[in-house]
């Protein structure tokens, strides 16, 4: 990659190169596909920008921006999403690609490896498809634990989301693929997403999601951000010169381009001088005034130039002038679909096992029970969601209107069922949908183990009223486990999930949304061809009233059942009373124990900690021995939180650790000097007090295994660039 005194003199090259008008046309990006393209009636609430028809020059994308020829600059291409090349069915009909498990099971690998691996796929894909800009770096913390996107995103920790989506970012960009990071900021929940008002302290804004966002800035260096849909503090994310100007492009020294997310425009004049350089697609075009503007002095002709150089500039920095991507490259699909399914059974979590897991091979009887565990594993809904290599099931009724079949609950064609029947040869297995919980429970009564995979389906634009498992699942659970307490529970959710049946089973998976193989990924973990590896990245809360809002503000029941592009809100606050304590951080400070903590994950295997050490004064290092105490081999996540004075205790670092039976390793995890900093609201800077910090380190945020204090000094930081 060229320096930056190369690309910046590239970029001034091309932008003076070009006329006012095609400047300002980089600026405005229009609907790369059209919902035309299903070739049925459309229902009234779809927006007018979906009905045009496709531009000349799209490839059938999310956004398009012709190229400007005469100075070689290409078009812009922008995709979906975080988990793979997204197309919900009629952006580019008859296209399949590799179905990344959820990036809420990415961050359960607690591996940045990982992370540039998923980044990868999804670049190289991209590129051969003839994408040249992924939205992808959905990096919003995990506050409300209902929300209906959370599986787009990494948790609810800082530190482990921004280091994630920072690797992930790279590794798309690797490929000559814009990526964003997004949405940019305090989006937390779906539920009035285009009207409520995050209302939070800036200290605790910058201790948390702007955290996320800073590290991901700093490490995956995105070509663009994406601002959100709601207000922060009073004003719309994508009009809010605090969060655009002052944070991101002088505080972070951000270079690349703001964008907005579909339809989160509500000017020309305060998004533009807020520092928004790129409308993405919506009804009312507010951009189509900008020359208008130039030409009375409203708007700087020097602002737009701005603009538009940001645009030129970002996308010569990840190579996508030079190398311009078209479609027709070769994917290898086998060695793709390999690769996810290696990065699911990284992400599945073990949470409870009384030792019927791994599976027995002297099981000869197996019931396997669960919605639609004969055909698939469920996929997010929404804008992210892929069409995998194989094809999708939809779960829509006969006669359902087309469009809304494309929005129903759907399922990669990678039966559990079939899975686990390959993997167990055998074994004689038998299949109940778990319809009818009496039925399944007389079944499950006579077999040797009986494996239920419980489904929650999640989907852009629609939150959960609470953490219960639809269709009377939580029922069927209890009855089976009445009739045979040697029940293991696959969770199949993009969220946590209430167990009232926790107490009766014999085991429990959690493994979420697991992509194009993920029959393929659980079936390796139960038989234990693999062994669980993943952590929580979210708190699992023993109840609703555990957190910082026990109903979601603004969740109306009655507007769930349409999509978020229909759905227009009355305004209303949000009271973000945890500030900085998100998730563990909160039940840590309320003295509140969940149902499964942040970090937490059982193996096939235990793990004994001893031998502290530590150093203080400057910096913040801890060493221990860790050592495999069990009988096969398996990874330990070593978990370090550290508590400032008088603050709640936070992940400053952790270690993954490989040990085969009987070994053991030393390993020293550095706190990261950015945690241990305080944003001093008062005086606008980063500063660590003097004083005794309290640390520990263990198998999750409520498994202390090894604890103590260390004195450090002062510190400040100064994060302007």
């Amino acid at each position: 990659m060229a320096n930056a005194a190369t690309i910046d003199a590239q970029a001034d090259r091309i932008v003076d190169a070009m006329t006012l008008a095609e400047q300002i046309s980089l600026t405005r990006t229009r609907a790369g596909a059209s919902l035309k393209d299903l070739g049925v009636p459309l229902p009234a609430f779809i927006p007018e920008a979906m009905r045009i028809d496709k531009p000349e020059g799209s490839i059938g994308t999310a956004g398009f921006v012709p190229a400007i020829p005469r100075v070689g600059f290409p078009a812009q291409h922008q995709a979906d999403a975080s988990l793979g090349i997204a197309d919900i069915g009629y952006l580019r009909p008859g296209q399949q690609s590799t179905s990344l498990p959820s990036t809420l099971s990415l961050a359960a690998t607690f591996s940045p490896e990982a992370a540039l691996e998923a980044g990868d796929i999804i670049g190289a894909e991209a590129f051969a498809k003839g994408i040249n800009i992924m939205l992808a770096g959905g990096v919003n913390l995990a506050r409300e634990p209902r929300n209906g996107r959370n599986f787009e995103y990494l948790g609810e920790d800082p530190l482990l989301a921004g280091r994630l989506v920072g690797q992930q970012i790279a590794g798309i960009q690797a490929h000559h693929v814009a990526s964003t990071i997004k949405h940019y900021a305090v989006n937390p929940q779906e539920s009035g997403r285009f009207v409520y008002d995050a209302r939070m302290s800036e200290a605790a804004l910058r201790e948390s999601d702007l955290l996320a966002f800073e590290i991901g800035v700093r490490d995956g260096r995105p070509a663009s951000a994406m601002c959100a849909y709601n207000k922060v503090n009073g004003l719309y994310a994508c009009e809010n010169p605090w969060l655009m100007n002052e944070v991101l492009k002088t505080d972070w020294g951000f270079k690349g381009w703001v964008m907005s997310d579909w339809g989160a425009v509500h000017s020309l004049h305060a998004s533009v001088n807020a520092g928004l350089d790129q409308q993405s697609p919506q009804d009312k075009d507010f951009f189509a005034g900008l020359e208008a503007a130039v030409g009375d002095g409203s708007i700087e002709r020097q602002r737009v130039r701005d603009m538009a150089r940001r645009i030129v500039r970002a996308m010569i920095e990840v190579g996508a002038v030079e190398k311009v991507a078209k479609p027709g490259g070769e994917i290898p699909v086998e060695a793709h679909s390999a690769r996810a399914q290696a990065l699911a059974e990284a992400g599945i979590v073990l949470l409870k096992n009384d030792g019927i897991l791994p599976l027995a091979a002297t099981a000869r009887k197996i019931v396997v029970i669960g919605r639609h565990a004969d055909k698939g594993v469920p996929i997010g809904g929404g804008s992210s969601q892929v069409i995998p290599w194989g094809g999708v099931y939809r779960d829509a009724p006969e006669g359902t209107h087309p469009l809304s079949a494309l929005m129903a609950p759907s399922y990669s064609l990678a039966s559990p069922l079939k899975a686990l029947a390959a993997a167990l040869p055998n074994a004689e297995i038998q299949f109940d949908d778990g319809s009818n919980p009496a039925r399944a429970a007389a079944l499950a009564a006579s077999a040797d183990v009986a494996i239920v995979y419980a489904v929650k389906t999640e989907m852009e634009g629609i939150d959960h009223a609470d953490l219960s498992l639809p269709w009377g699942q939580d029922d069927m659970i209890a009855a089976v486990a009445g009739a045979n307490p040697r029940t293991v529970v696959v969770l199949q959710t993009g969220n946590p999930v209430a167990m009232p049946w926790l107490g009766k089973v014999g085991g429990v998976l959690q493994a979420w949304f697991s992509g194009q193989r993920g029959g393929d990924a659980i079936a390796s973990i139960l038989t234990g061809r693999v062994a669980p590896s993943g952590r929580l990245p979210i708190s699992f809360p023993a109840s609703t009233e555990q957190l910082p809002h026990p109903k979601i503000v603004g969740f109306d029941p009655a507007k769930q059942k349409a999509l978020s592009i229909g759905v227009r809100y009355d305004p209303f606050p949000i009271d973000y009373v945890e500030g900085s304590d998100v998730g563990y951080r909160w039940f840590h400070l309320k003295g509140e124990k969940p149902l499964f903590p942040f970090g937490f994950g059982l193996t096939y295997t235990s793990f004994d900690y001893s031998g502290l050490k530590q150093t203080g004064g400057q910096t913040l290092k801890v060493t221990a021995t860790i050592r495999n105490t069990g009988k096969r081999e398996g990874l330990e996540v070593a978990q370090l939180y550290v508590a400032p004075p008088g603050r709640s205790i936070r992940l400053a670092g952790w270690a993954r650790v490989q040990l085969k039976p009987g070994e053991s390793r030393t390993v020293t995890i550095e706190a990261d000097t950015w945690v241990l900093l305080s944003y001093d609201e008062s005086a606008g800077k980063w500063a660590r007090p003097a004083g005794d910090y309290r640390f520990f380190i263990g198998k999750s945020a409520g498994e202390p295994e090894l604890s103590g204090s260390v004195f450090l000094n002062a510190a400040a930081q100064d994060r302007r660039r």
